[in-house]
């Protein structure tokens, strides 16, 4: 393979590192692949640059057009994905280990765009939570709401996903409007280099979006602000010396970090040998020894179980561990390949001399062993044994990032607990039982020391993503010695790049700031009937007003009858008045909603296609036989699905005679963009 020097992407352009450059290695047989460097470049200008340029851009676009621009470059990845394949090898993973590094990162650029257009307005302006009532008459209310940060988020990633890794920080990061500078771990920047080459020549991100540096960072930090974010993935030791930057402390620029994590699994108390949970168990710790040859943040370096079942445990992994061929992963029978490096491969093996030293004893695989072709980072699995998990910090405190996890017992739930937690703070745990109140007990007590848990058995187990995988729609991160951030998580993920301001004004002020109908604000009466109009046509605040029907006690008792919900309230007058909230027999709540459709449907073919649900239904004040309800629909938002098709909401205020608010809810159409 020809070597080549990286270049970083600075100022839209490419540029090449000057002065000494460092070579990366071939991690399948040492030969070199690339030489990288970011001498000569101008980080502080590279700030400006993302400030200035990029975030104006990002920012004079909805929600929904920054996420039709990430679907877009999750599709140039995928279209070029071969190229990438190629360079993943390199890396010393193998196929499989690059199918969740690259298709798995497209994945996620595609989660966050359908998550944007469903979940977020078509609007520059997220609103968080209910409208605050600050007066009695309503002129004078409060709104909680999320706007983009306005510099720029730094984005250090690790060396094991080079593609997934900064797609996953760079989703949401673009979702929110802010611009990104990435620097990807030196020994796989290459791969990096070669994904963000895709999604700059796919011609979608806008100018100043997205920066790349492949060398160090310089005096970078030294330029930061309190508008900046620093999201960083790696050691706990260049997290805490990061955190402790004078700068960042100074100007409290937000820091996300996920760190080390000694993640546990744990085989329930009722899972034996021979049950279905005991097979799964062992396959998965076999399964997250061998992936990225155990380079993962997420995978199992703790395996529990209890005490009587811990022989067959070892025994178990042992023989499938015997099964695994190690070697070039390019080689399709090859199910583990290579390290990142052979330092990596050092530093493991270091690792496991501290481990052993305190106790734990090498129970299958040689640490010194070197399969594989000549040069490369190869080493087998290693599977060790704690019996006395008290005695041996250790194996919670050292964490060796390869191929290598440790099996102890626990006595019973309650050591169960405390030997998970021992860990301080982990990314993920898994727990194999098919007892819910084993479940229970064992989430109640842990949950606070870990960021994602799944309960794994003979019923998930074949739709399981597995204990390794963060998923985009679930926060990835966890407490103490994992980081104490959180990534991802859908919509969550989204507002670590944006700033929640209270704002406290008139609900025509605060439609006009967040560009949706707030209850209210101004309303734009309209003539024709909205459901005859495209999604395009209508106008936030576009509203229509409902002739009145009169609800009456054969209405109330004909609906008894043809439901069957014969509550008291509705069907006794004394016993209704009885109670301390009603005057009498009062109508269904179900009743007014659907004599509210009554009143607001257009019956015809139009462009509304489908009424696709109702939120935040609240029934504010009883209507009794005799008073009338009318409606007003209000165009509240509206948020683009696809080419074909989008989403209306709409806010639905439900009056009586007296003009007091019956009810209110938000009802959801699909309708013709």
């Amino acid at each position: 393979m020809k070597t080549q020097q990286l270049l970083n992407y600075a100022f839209d352009q490419w540029q090449p590192g000057e002065g000494n450059l460092a070579e990366i290695a071939s991690a399948i047989d040492g030969s070199p692949v690339a030489l990288t460097g970011s001498g000569g470049l101008d980080f502080g200008g590279m700030l400006r640059h993302a400030r200035e340029v990029g975030g104006p851009a990002l920012r004079k676009l909805t929600f929904h057009e920054r996420a039709r621009i990430i679907k877009g470059l999750g599709l140039a990845i995928m279209a070029r994905k071969e190229e990438l394949y190629e360079l993943n090898y390199q890396t010393g993973a193998t196929r499989k280990d690059g199918w969740i590094d690259i298709e798995g990162g497209a994945g996620t650029m595609f989660s966050f765009s359908s998550k944007g257009r469903r979940e977020l307005p078509d609007a520059h302006v997220l609103l968080d939570g209910a409208v605050e009532p600050l007066s009695k008459s309503g002129s004078f209310i409060g709104q909680h709401i999320y706007t983009p940060l306005q510099s720029a988020a730094v984005h250090i990633n690790a060396f094991n996903f080079p593609v997934w890794g900064m797609l996953e920080k760079l989703a949401p990061t673009l979702l929110a409007g802010m611009p990104a500078i990435v620097k990807p771990a030196s020994a796989t920047a290459y791969l990096c280099e070669a994904a963000v080459r895709v999604m700059v020549e796919s011609g979608l991100l806008p100018p100043g979006s997205l920066q790349l540096i492949v060398g160090g960072v310089g005096d970078l930090f030294d330029h930061l602000t309190g508008q900046d974010v620093v999201s960083f993935t790696g050691s706990a030791s260049t997290a805490l010396k990061l955190r402790s930057h004078p700068v960042v402390s100074r100007e409290s620029v937000k820091f996300v970090a996920e760190q080390d994590s000694l993640n546990a699994s744990l085989l329930g108390p009722d899972a034996a040998p021979g049950t279905p949970e005991f097979d799964l168990f062992v396959k998965e710790v076999v399964n997250e020894m061998t992936v990225k040859a155990g380079q993962k943040c997420t995978a199992i370096r703790r395996a529990m179980a209890p005490a009587g079942y811990l022989d067959a445990v070892e025994a178990a992994i042992r023989d499938r561990l015997a099964a695994i061929k190690v070697g070039d992963p390019r080689d399709k029978e090859c199910r583990m390949g290579a390290l990142v490096s052979l330092g990596q491969r050092d530093d493991v093996r270091t690792q496991i001399g501290r481990l052993t030293a305190a106790g734990a004893r090498v129970v299958a695989g040689n640490p010194d062993a070197t399969p594989g072709i000549a040069g490369g980072a190869y080493m087998e699995p290693i599977l060790l044994r704690s019996d006395d998990p008290w005695a041996n910090a250790a194996v919670h405190d050292v964490e060796a990032f390869g191929p290598v996890s440790t099996v102890m017992p626990y006595k019973d739930m309650a050591d169960a607990i405390a030997l998970a937690n021992r860990g301080m703070g982990s990314l993920a745990l898994s727990l194999f039982t098919y007892s819910p109140d084993a479940a229970r007990e064992f989430i109640q007590g842990a949950a606070a020391y870990h960021g994602r848990m799944l309960v794994l058995n003979r019923d998930n187990a074949a739709e399981s993503t597995g204990h390794g995988s963060p998923l985009p729609v679930l926060v990835h991160g966890g407490p103490g010695r994992a980081g104490g951030s959180e990534e991802m998580g859908g919509i969550r993920g989204v507002k670590h790049y944006m700033q929640r301001t209270a704002i406290q004004s008139t609900p025509a002020m605060i439609a006009a700031i967040s560009e949706q109908y707030i209850p209210g604000g101004p309303k734009h009466e309209i003539m024709q009937h909205p459901f005859r109009r495209r999604m395009s046509e209508l106008a936030i605040g576009d509203t229509l007003k409902t002739k009145s029907r009169t609800v009456t006690i054969a209405d109330i008792e004909h609906f008894a009858e043809f439901t069957g919900d014969k509550f008291y309230a509705h069907m006794d007058d004394e016993a209704a008045k009885a109670s301390p909230i009603f005057e009498g027999r009062v109508a269904h709540g179900y009743l007014i909603l659907s004599f509210a459709a009554g009143l607001f449907v257009d019956p015809d073919p139009g462009p509304v296609l489908a009424n696709t649900g109702l939120e935040n239904l609240r029934f504010l004040t009883p209507l009794y036989p005799g008073d009338s309800m009318r409606v007003e629909l209000t165009v509240r938002s509206k948020s683009l699905k696809s080419e074909d098709t989008g989403v209306v909401r709409w806010a639905v205020e439900i009056f009586n005679q007296k003009d007091e608010m019956v009810a209110t809810y938000d009802l959801l159409t699909e309708n013709v963009p």
